[in-house]
């Protein structure tokens, strides 16, 4: 998953100011029906607005964030018929009235990732927003499906998140048969749970909600916020909806050729994060003073090798086999700040300590909230994925890529085989994924990419920057911490400041040094 990969295996005004949506680029894609029925569902919007209020106490959002709603069709094609209503929170913006620039509307990533929690950035008075935070109103959502906005569910929350599961790498051909029975049942599953919202569970969809919740908040332009599969978001909003962005950051940035959605953008990610596991190991066995668990990068791999094996055979605690030791390790691979606390646990464990890694591991059966929000995301990121391309339904193709693939790659190719698996069998319409690109109107987009992304590979900036004409790429170059936009590296951070405050890029791309190693 874009953002949060580990889920399975360890078990985002009145009508007269609207700017009329871009229809041709719409009807282009999709029919003239879904362009009309944005346009009736966004002039509606604009007219209710949002009636903001102090958020629901469950939902563990405090004052002075707000909440509230906004009614989306569940079917464009049908703007009269069934309505979903989709959470949204913000902050207002904390300048004056003459330095307020409107809402910054955030995604986070998945498909099947929450943004209610950007507001608190606000809150929390984080360094690296606050300029920002005098211009705009910080507003987050919860996409079509997700959390609080009709969300839909493929399994017993419970059952999801049980452990140990199966090793995702296979010993044998009945290895690959259960899994290919789990992955077909996972299918049935969303269908028979969630099957009225699965055909429409997709990205153009949930841009068009987006352009809904713009004309709800009384902003004639959209202000846009995305991160990892947010950039495919902002990608295909800006296709459909170019004359409606204002500004548009998008960091670590999913590849958004056609060919790419979604079957190869996976594939493409088991070697990036190879990549980006092997930039770790080098890490560790570089501070082996520290943390004891091998000086080069080769012993660090045995001794993962060794745990995988020995979790394996006797899970640790009875919880923790190799599937979950994926869903844990994985985190430093995408993010560096997992880097140290990651070893420290494996430290720890192989000094005696077991109860950390098994804390951080296994699942808390106790945590029922979690463990709805978890089953909850993975739904969202199946149906999503699913329903916005086509999947190859050849066992063959699936074993033959995946088998070559782990050759070389083995850290995360086959249990992403088995995350993505239910899309070969999925009960629902799988759609052609839009062409994104420039339409007219759109400004300069600014682009934020590391080189060494696991998540999302340095080709996906670069194929976007091909396609939105105008747009500015900012590289750092030689990291590889998934969401750049969120790290201390001012190259990037002024840059994106500047850009959020006056539009303003610079005339050339930028190629940043990378942000500052962890220490242990």
């Amino acid at each position: 998953m874009l953002g949060s990969a580990g889920t399975l295996i360890a078990g985002t005004l009145i009508a007269g100011a609207i700017a009329a949506p871009a229809a041709g680029a719409d009807s282009r894609h999709h029919g003239d029906q879904e362009a009309r029925g944005v346009q009736i569902a966004a002039a509606r919007a604009a007219q209710s607005g949002i009636d903001w209020t102090d958020c629901p106490a469950d939902w563990a959002i405090a004052a002075p964030i707000q909440c509230g709603w906004v009614s989306v069709p569940l079917d464009y094609s049908k703007p009269d018929g069934k309505q979903i209503k989709l959470a949204v929170d913000r902050h207002v913006s904390t300048g004056t009235r003459s330095e307020r620039q409107g809402a910054l509307v955030y995604n986070p990533g998945g498909p099947g990732g929450s943004g209610m929690a950007f507001p608190k950035r606000i809150v929390t008075k984080n360094p690296l927003w606050t300029k920002a935070a005098k211009a705009y109103d910080f507003v987050g959502f919860d996409p079509r499906g997700v959390g609080h906005s009709a969300p839909i569910s493929c399994v017993d929350p419970q059952e999801f998140v049980k452990a140990p599961k199966a090793d995702p790498v296979p010993d044998s051909e009945a290895d690959k048969r259960a899994q290919r029975k789990l992955a077909a049942e996972y299918a049935a599953g969303c269908a028979e749970r969630s099957g009225a919202m699965l055909p429409h569970m997709t990205t153009p969809n949930t841009a068009r909600d987006l352009d809904v919740i713009r004309a709800a908040l009384g902003e004639k332009k959209l202000n846009f916020l995305g991160v990892s599969y947010g950039t495919y978001l902002g990608a295909v909003y800006g296709t459909l909806f170019p004359s409606h962005v204002r500004r548009m950051v998008v960091d670590s940035v999913v590849n958004p050729a056609k060919d790419n959605i979604w079957y190869e953008a996976n594939l493409n990610q088991d070697i990036a994060f190879q990549t980006r596991w092997n930039d770790w190991k080098a890490w560790v066995a570089e501070n082996d003073a520290a943390y004891h668990i091998g000086d080069t990068p080769a012993k660090v791999e045995q001794a993962w090798l060794t745990l995988r094996a020995a979790a394996k055979k006797n899970p640790i605690g009875g919880v923790v086999g190799p599937a979950e030791l994926i869903g844990f390790f994985q985190s430093a691979p995408y993010y560096d700040s997992a880097w140290a606390p990651t070893a420290r646990i494996w430290s720890d464990y192989l000094a005696g300590d077991t109860q950390a890694l098994i804390d951080a591991a296994a699942p808390d059966l106790s945590d029922t909230a979690g463990n709805i929000s978890s089953e909850n995301g993975n739904a969202v990121y199946t149906a999503v994925e699913c329903a916005d391309a086509k999947w190859p339904t050849s066992w063959k193709k699936w074993d033959r890529d995946n088998t070559r693939l782990h050759k070389e790659y083995p850290f995360m190719t086959w249990a992403n085989a088995w995350m993505n698996l239910p899309c070969a069998t999925w009960p629902s319409k799988q759609r052609t994924p839009l062409d994104v690109r420039t339409g007219k109107g759109l400004p300069p987009v600014l682009i934020v990419q590391s080189t060494r992304d696991a998540a999302t590979p340095y080709e996906g900036a670069v194929e976007l920057h091909k396609r939105f004409k105008g747009s500015r790429l900012i590289t750092e170059k030689g990291a590889g911490s998934h969401g750049v936009t969120g790290l201390v590296n001012p190259c990037v951070n002024e840059r994106v400041d500047t850009y959020l405050l006056t539009g303003q890029t610079d005339r050339s791309d930028v190629t940043c040094t990378p942000h500052a190693t962890p220490k242990p």
